[in-house]
């Protein structure tokens, strides 16, 4: 079942009221997930799950979206190092293959199972909590301005996505993937048009696949 949250206005910053209530109805371990990389026209999805540990929180934890690259760096190795982490990526070819929800939430199914203590109840951000959990799944639409544990696999999440493209970027100068992360930008556009896809550009996405056509006529 998604929860909106809609009973109340949100918080400002994200806190661990779900946590604290999926504890009172018995979870020992619970665990916040999250993907980066829907969107973009290439690149991979990755996607984080999160167990944060019992070090006190930093003030700046939230929603990846709301924070500066530098902050997000910082956080991220705060969350590193104190919490447990699991880290899962789907590919620009399982993308195509699946399709982009699906190879999110395979992404997330593989996050949650490669973590090194086992969740009894795992709060998943948006509408749908991915299939053969084992445990609980809660999906939380808004979960990453929720959710202190899914703000925080949203930092991991988006953080290694953004590494993954700075490399990309290097492989591949023409796109600029360090730049804009693989979005829909007017550069990115251009470069497409004058370059055509690269092997890591998702060929299922209608921008894409339009202009992949247009270079084989």
């Amino acid at each position: 079942m998604a929860l909106a949250h809609a009973d109340s206005p949100p918080p400002e910053t994200p806190t661990d009221r779900l946590e604290r209530r999926a504890r009172r109805r018995g979870a020992r371990i619970v665990a916040g997930v999250d993907e980066a990389g829907r969107g973009p026209l290439a690149g991979p999805v990755v996607a984080a799950a999160v167990i944060l540990g019992r070090s006190r929180r930093p003030a700046d934890l939230d929603d990846s979206k709301k924070l500066a690259a530098p902050a997000r760096e910082a956080l991220f190795d705060w969350i590193t190092s104190t919490s447990t982490v699991s880290v899962a990526v789907a590919s620009r070819a399982r993308i195509d293959r699946m399709n982009i929800l699906q190879a999110s939430l395979w992404a997330m199914r593989r996050a949650i199972a490669a973590l090194p203590l086992e969740p009894d109840h795992v709060l998943v951000d948006g509408r749908d909590v991915p299939p053969d959990l084992g445990c609980a799944g809660e999906a939380v639409i808004g979960g990453d301005h929720l959710s202190v544990s899914i703000a925080a696999a949203s930092i991991v999440a988006k953080v290694t996505r953004d590494r993954i493209m700075r490399q990309l970027g290097l492989s591949y100068p023409e796109y600029g993937f360090e730049r804009h992360m693989g979005y829909s930008t007017a550069a990115h556009f251009d470069a497409l048009d004058t370059h055509g896809p690269c092997p890591h550009h998702r060929r299922s996405f209608t921008p894409v696949r339009e202009r992949q056509l247009q270079l084989a006529l």
